[in-house]
Formats: structure tokens, C-alpha cells, sequence
């Protein structure tokens, strides 16, 4: 395996090529999840040294932190091994050259195809949600599908919970509340996102849903309105158990 290990190219800076390397590192663990140093030295051929070396900077800035290694079954003696994540600063680092870009693709879009263009964009663009959440969505019984829905949001990043809607709407009545939302600082621009979306939780729920707050607006916490239906019983309240991701 080819190994770099200096990470200095000539006649380049060797601060441009850390961070460049630094960049590496970081995005590893952004695509990748949680991972030791071996691992991450192993996946983009660098060596383990220089990579603790990154990941000790990238801790010093608060984008990377280490954790204890979960174990499944029996562990054996020795210290236990360490994996390094992405903090949530290191994530919104991430996302906003993200943003940059898509903000640009929007705009463009916007000036030459129009609103309908951007509209299209937008349901395009969660169509791929739609068709990984039905499968979950459909086999979940009634009073269950709001709680499937927020999980599958969850691990796709969106940290959803479900809940029972504060007197709004009658018996059954819930509330999808998204705590993060990768895309918030594009859709402040383009609210054709958050409209695209809240069309698929509508088709996905099987009923009318209503946004009562963005992220993208403004407020803390993107949250859907979700009536109950007649006869339906009240879910359970799951945000006091379901962890944000």
C-alpha cells in the first residue's frame, strides 16, 4: 500500500497541503462514520502518525472528537480502542460549502429555466427520499408511521422526532419536529425545498400535513402538523425517547 506520509508535494506550501490533507481526514469521517486512526490511514493512504497528527488538530479546532469504541460481545483485555467523529461543528462546517455551492446551482437555475425549474429541482430532489422511506412508511401500522417516518429522517441526518401535537387537530393529532436540517440555509433562499418535502411527507402519511415552523424561517425546530384521522387512537409521545442523531 502506498503510503504519504510527509503530506508535502513541491513547491506548495506545507500549511495549504495540511489543510488540504485536513480536509481529507475530516470528510472520511463525514462519509464514512466513526473510525480509528489506523482506519482512516488505511482508507486514504496516508500514515497512521500523520493522520493523528490531523485528527489532533481537528479535535484542537472542536470539529473532531474521540470516543470509546463500542464493542458487540465479549472484549478483550487491553485498552479499549478509540474512534474519532465529526462534532456538530465539523458537520456545519461541511454544509455550508455545501450551501455555497447549491445556493449558486439555485440561483443559476432560477435565471435561466425560472421558479418552475427550482420547483422541479425541489422534487427531484427528495423523489429519492420518497422512494426509500415507502417500504418503511407502508409496513408500519397506523398510529406508527408518523415515529418510522422521523426515525428513517433521522439516520438521513435530520435529528426528527415524533410527538403528540399540543392540542392541535383532535384525538390522534401528531407532530414531525426535524431539529436540524442540512439544506436550511439554501431554503431560506429557495422555499421551494421546504414545499417539495412537506408534498412527500403528505403523499407518505396518506393525509393532509401542514408546516407550522422552519429552520429556514427562522425557528428552532422545523415542525409538520400531522391531523389525526377518525377513530385513530393517540401514539405514544416518543421524543423523550427517540435521541436526536
Amino acid at each position: 500500500m502506498k503510503y504519504v506520509g510527509a503530506d508535502v508535494e513541491p513547491g506548495r506550501p506545507a500549511a495549504s497541503v495540511d489543510d488540504r490533507t485536513r480536509d481529507r481526514v475530516a470528510r472520511s469521517l463525514l462519509e464514512e462514520g466513526p473510525s480509528t486512526a489506523a482506519v482512516i490511514a488505511g482508507r486514504l493512504e496516508l500514515t497512521p502518525a500523520a493522520v493523528r497528527r490531523h485528527l489532533d488538530a481537528l479535535a484542537g479546532d472542536g470539529l473532531v472528537e474521540a470516543r470509546v469504541a463500542r464493542v458487540v460481545g465479549h472484549r478483550g483485555r487491553g485498552r479499549p480502542a478509540k474512534v474519532f467523529v465529526l462534532t456538530d461543528a465539523g458537520r456545519d462546517r461541511f454544509f455550508q460549502a455545501y450551501d455555497d455551492l447549491a445556493g449558486a446551482a439555485l440561483r443559476f437555475l432560477a435565471q435561466t429555466g425560472g421558479d418552475a425549474a427550482v420547483s422541479e429541482f425541489a422534487r427531484q430532489r427528495v423523489a429519492d427520499l420518497e422512494r426509500r422511506y415507502r417500504p418503511l412508511v407502508d409496513a408500519a401500522p397506523a398510529e406508527r408511521r408518523t415515529g418510522v417516518l422521523a426515525d428513517a429522517l433521522s439516520r438521513d441526518g435530520y435529528a426528527a422526532t415524533a410527538r403528540i401535537a399540543p392540542g392541535l387537530g383532535g384525538q390522534g393529532s401528531e407532530q414531525l419536529c426535524q431539529h436540524h436540517c442540512p439544506v436550511a440555509h439554501v431554503a431560506e433562499q429557495f422555499p421551494q425545498l421546504c414545499e417539495a418535502e412537506t408534498e412527500v411527507f403528505a403523499r407518505l402519511l396518506g393525509t393532509h400535513v401542514q408546516r407550522l415552523a422552519t429552520i429556514a424561517h427562522g425557528d428552532g425546530i422545523c415542525t409538520t402538523h400531522i391531523p389525526g384521522q377518525p377513530g385513530q387512537s393517540a401514539p405514544p409521545d416518543t421524543t423523550s425517547r427517540r435521541k436526536s442523531s
